[in-house]
């Protein structure tokens, strides 16, 4: 293919050196290194980079009809609610949904049999569209629900997304001995893996470290450290190593930070291929990305609308596989029919409009996001073994190895500058709307199992913004 043709020849390209004197000459008598920053992680970022010759990560395959999967999140209380939720979300550009359940109505869908999880998804076409679920310790059960909604079909496009050890990271305890939850997770999803051969098994995630307020890199590491302790699980239970992996999905969150959102993900696709070449597992990595609640607003909420398109673009961008974007008034309660409208159509526009999707990674040779994605891939490396070290995620979250780094990230988080609440704030509340919902219990079976409760320091969410929202 011939050269292409400079796009003016009377400009010679700027050199480093040029750029640099550029900078010297705005700053005055300030030094250049005045402009260096890192992360809470201590991971460097410079002012200037050249452009990086390769890709650090490894791309993904990019559907030209639909770029990455748009999937939301439905919370509410009641079952039948839920379902228009549901049902208006696919109608409106939805590509699949998520049911979080909780029988006591509080934080998700009181579902407590089979009966209401079917009613919640009644009129869905599990063939066409994804259903997954956020069921923490109930999740064996809400499996067996899920798997008796889709009436054995085998091309039913389930996802399970079991994942118990976020729901002992973010608790601090476990009803019964955690291991033995992991041991009736992979049973479960080895009975179902061969009923439904498109479905996901295993959710991996890192976001408990997230939401907590920890760093990019040790996010990754525990995605890692939990899809590896998965693939384990359902080895024993009897599932061959290359279909365990191929069954597991990383989840990491996505925040108003889109640079580092770009290469936590790219950084997360390299860690992952380099654990699977070890196993004999598929090098590609399957992403969902969630929009980070702990970056959200109570306060002048209408500014979440910036933070969830910037985190939106960021995940896109960064070649998550599926993208689930909160709602402005996450901070505040249940959103309204406006507020979930928004949240689908934020992807909607990204995708068919601006079309950010049809490039398999649009970030690779961007000297700061090579570099950034280099540096957090070697930083979750470093964390992931030492995390197998102490005997595993587990082992790690009961040590207390993982919440000392995280409360380590908070300390080194300068005070954070936040518009609407520390910056800008608005002279005159304008009020979100929210959904009012009364949370009705249901009847659910005791997800204990035998024996003693398993303990660790808890990942407990955080908001940036709430301190200063309290003080104000």
């Amino acid at each position: 293919m011939a050269d292409a043709p400079a796009l003016n020849p009377e400009f010679a390209p700027a050199s480093d050196a040029d750029w640099r004197a550029l900078v010297a000459k705005t700053l005055g008598e300030a030094p250049f290194e005045s402009l260096r920053k890192t992360t809470v992680e201590g991971l460097d970022i410079e002012p200037l980079y050249v452009s990086a010759a390769r890709p650090a990560a490894p791309a993904r395959a990019v559907d030209a009809d639909r770029q990455w999967d748009v999937r939301t999140l439905t919370a509410h209380p009641d079952a039948a609610r839920a379902n228009a939720e549901v049902l208006r979300d696919l109608q409106g550009g939805a590509a699949s949904v998520v049911v979080r359940i909780d029988p006591t109505g509080k934080a998700g869908v009181a579902v407590g049999s089979g009966g209401d999880l079917a009613r919640v998804v009644d009129g869905v076409i599990l063939e066409l569209a994804p259903v997954a679920l956020d069921a923490g310790f109930l999740g064996p059960q809400a499996a067996d629900w899920l798997g008796a909604a889709a009436k054995a079909s085998p091309g039913a496009k389930l996802r399970f997304h079991l994942d118990p050890l976020s729901a002992f990271a973010e608790a601090g305890a476990s009803p019964g001995p955690v291991e033995a939850h992991l041991v009736s997770a992979a049973t479960v999803a080895r009975r179902l893996a061969d009923t439904y051969p498109q479905a996901q098994l295993f959710l991996a995630s890192g976001r408990p470290v997230h939401e907590a307020g920890g760093g990019e890199a040790l996010e990754v590491a525990a995605a890692a450290a939990a899809a590896l302790a998965y693939a384990k699980a359902l080895v024993r239970a009897g599932l061959p190593m290359a279909e365990a992996w191929a069954r597991i999905t990383l989840g990491l969150s996505a925040d108003g930070d889109y640079f580092l959102t770009i290469a936590k993900l790219r950084a997360a696709r390299a860690v992952w291929a380099r654990i699977t070449a070890a196993c004999g597992g598929d090098p590609t990595a399957r992403i969902e990305a969630r929009s980070s609640r702990r970056m959200l607003t109570a306060k002048d909420a209408w500014t979440n609308m910036i933070r969830l398109s910037v985190a939106s673009f960021g995940a896109a961008v960064g070649g998550a596989d599926a993208i689930v974007l909160g709602n402005l008034t996450d901070a505040l309660g249940l959103p309204t029919e406006f507020g979930r409208r928004q949240s689908r159509n934020t992807q909607l526009v990204l995708m068919e409009e601006a079309h950010i999707g049809r490039v398999a990674d649009p970030a690779a040779g961007s000297g700061y996001v090579e570099a950034m994605t280099d540096q957090i891939a070697r930083a979750a490396w470093a964390d992931f073994q030492a995390i197998e070290a102490a005997g595993g995620l587990i082992a790690a979250l009961e040590a207390g190895q993982v919440s000392a780094k995280v409360a380590a990230a908070i300390a080194a988080r300068p005070k954070p500058r936040i518009v609407g609440v520390t910056a800008f704030p608005p002279e005159h509340d304008a009020p979100v709307e929210v959904e009012i919902a009364a949370a009705r219990a249901v009847a659910a079976p005791s997800p204990r199992l035998p024996g003693p409760d398993s303990a660790c320091p808890a990942l407990a969410p955080i908001r940036l913004s709430e301190p200063f929202e309290v003080a104000a």
